[in-house]
């Protein structure tokens, strides 16, 4: 096979290879490159109006039982290993196609009705306040008929105990309402989590405001850098959660009813707010970015202005050092004693002179 010659401009292009693989990327449909989590965590809520019981699955088989149950539940499972995913969506009739967006890493958000159930995949975001830099999880939500069904990356993270804590409460509206309810509520605490990172991100740009009107050193253009970059991973994250909650109002499934569209309109407004705000946050950076070369222009002009004065006093100084040094034997004042006391008097005189006609110009 003859080897293949590439143009004289893509040899000499060095990202050639870097667009390449960017423009390549397209993740395929059932590969689960998922890495195998060190644990499994699966917990059930079987509620009611008047009933109310919390178990932690030791194996998936303990969960089926609660397939055909009166009341609704919420099968929350932590870790995400394919043969879990797999027995659960065959056990309780999700879509094939379901199945493989859980076990597929980086969805997009996204919102699907397919058979008998409402999907939907959000990403759940953190703040690394160590690192000062945006970590995410994907979180997954399957709404069928008296059951919700989430699955989460990470068992050490969990951002759903202020549902957990409503669900164990006697008459709460949440023990009351159907899984149309439960569903929003776990989407609206994830969209609430965005609030926190987004409180967490303009502590850091008042911070560096700060670091950057007294101190505009490549220091502090490498932090504001790396804030527009995870403010940027951010916005990529939860632009199309918008996307999936208008789905979720556009819907015509059985399983939401009509009464809840209030609650996912609320949740619409949230993620638009966040959304708006997270837009604001970066032009406050681009601001920023545009203040710290300011300040750096002015910290420039103010050495600059200082060197020009300094050479313009030193100018006239300089003239008659110059005269007063060429090899001539007649020259004024060159073999009188007191020349020497002469000249650096003159030179004295002439030096305050210009320094007070500067300073009454304002120059410095």
């Amino acid at each position: 096979m003859a080897k293949r010659i590439l143009p004289i401009r893509d040899v000499l292009n060095p990202f050639r290879e870097k667009k390449q693989r960017i423009m390549n990327y397209n993740p395929v449909t059932g590969s689960a490159s998922r890495k195998p989590p060190a644990e499994v965590k699966i917990t059930v809520f079987d509620y009611s109006a008047s009933g109310f019981e919390e178990v932690v699955a030791d194996k998936m088989e303990d969960v089926f039982r609660y397939l055909d149950t009166p009341g609704v539940s919420w099968i929350n499972i932590d870790g995400i290993r394919k043969e879990e995913v797999h027995a659960i969506c065959v056990r309780y009739g999700i879509h094939y196609l379901i199945e493989e967006d859980i076990l597929n890493v980086g969805q997009r958000a996204k919102m699907d009705e397919m058979g008998e159930a409402v999907f939907g995949v959000l990403p759940m975001i953190y703040f690394n306040a160590h690192a000062c830099t945006i970590e995410q999880e994907q979180v997954s939500i399957v709404l069928g008929k008296n059951f919700v069904i989430s699955f989460q990356e990470d068992p050490s993270r969990d951002l759903f105990d202020p549902v957990r804590d409503k669900l164990r409460m006697n008459g709460s509206r949440l023990r009351l309402a159907g899984a149309d309810y439960l569903c929003y509520a776990l989407l609206d605490v994830i969209v609430d989590s965005y609030y926190i990172v987004l409180d967490k991100l303009g502590e850091r740009i008042e911070l560096m405001e700060d670091v950057v009107q007294h101190q505009p050193n490549t220091r502090a253009l490498a932090r504001i850098n790396q804030l527009r970059r995870e403010l940027l991973l951010f916005r990529r994250a939860i632009m199309p959660v918008r996307e999936l909650m208008n789905g979720f109002l556009k819907t015509e499934s059985p399983l939401i009813d009509e009464r809840t569209f209030k609650y996912y309109k609320d949740v619409y407004d949230h993620i638009i707010h966040a959304n708006d705000l997270t837009d604001n946050y970066r032009d406050m950076v681009l601001n920023l970015q545009e203040h710290y070369h300011t300040q750096l222009n002015l910290k420039m002009n103010e050495v600059m202005k200082v060197l020009a004065v300094v050479t313009t006093l030193m100018a006239p100084l300089t003239v008659i050092a110059g005269i007063y040094g060429m090899n001539f034997d007649n020259m004024p004042e060159l073999h009188s004693p007191n020349g020497y006391f002469f000249t650096i008097g003159v030179m004295v005189v002439i030096l305050i002179v210009m320094i007070i006609v500067f300073r009454k110009r304002g120059w410095f």
